[in-house]
């Protein structure tokens, strides 16, 4: 009667086992899911003009999915979005555009708040890299001369 029982329980455990994998893929509710939530610009001219980055993102819940507002660090970032919710299975983009002549020269590291309606509320995005000082050092070589 014993061994009926534990094997039973042994095999309830396996399918739920099997089950909980299957439904971690796919969260309740809207769930907003970035490709790549950071972007490293490099050396870049403080007086070189804007830069864009689009963060691309993907609704993997099961309702529709909207973003709410976009908060950035400082001045120096622009945010912009559709207002429009994003169906299940469904992909939408931020776009950020950093300007670096509104921020001090040197190295950057920028944070973008993320609130929507997703069962996480709230993501980060971050954007990164060094403003320098004119233009970014490029590297010669030397051509060999005729004689």
């Amino acid at each position: 009667m014993f061994g009926t029982m534990k094997n039973l329980l042994i095999a309830a455990f396996l399918g739920i086992l099997t089950v909980l994998p299957v439904a971690a893929q796919t969260p309740e509710g809207p769930h907003l899911h970035f490709e790549d939530a950071s972007h490293n610009f490099g050396d870049v001219p403080r007086k070189g003009g804007a830069l864009t980055r689009e963060f691309r993102f993907v609704n993997d819940g099961t309702k529709p999915l909207v973003i709410l507002r976009v908060i950035t660090s400082c001045s120096c970032l622009k945010a912009s979005f559709s207002k429009r919710p994003v169906a299940p299975a469904d992909s939408g983009v931020i776009r950020i555009i950093y300007e670096p002549l509104k921020s001090e020269p040197g190295t950057f590291n920028k944070v973008i708040q993320v609130y929507s309606n997703s069962t996480d509320g709230r993501d980060v995005l971050t954007v990164q890299g060094n403003s320098i000082e004119g233009k970014p050092r490029k590297t010669h070589t030397a051509l060999p001369t005729c004689e």
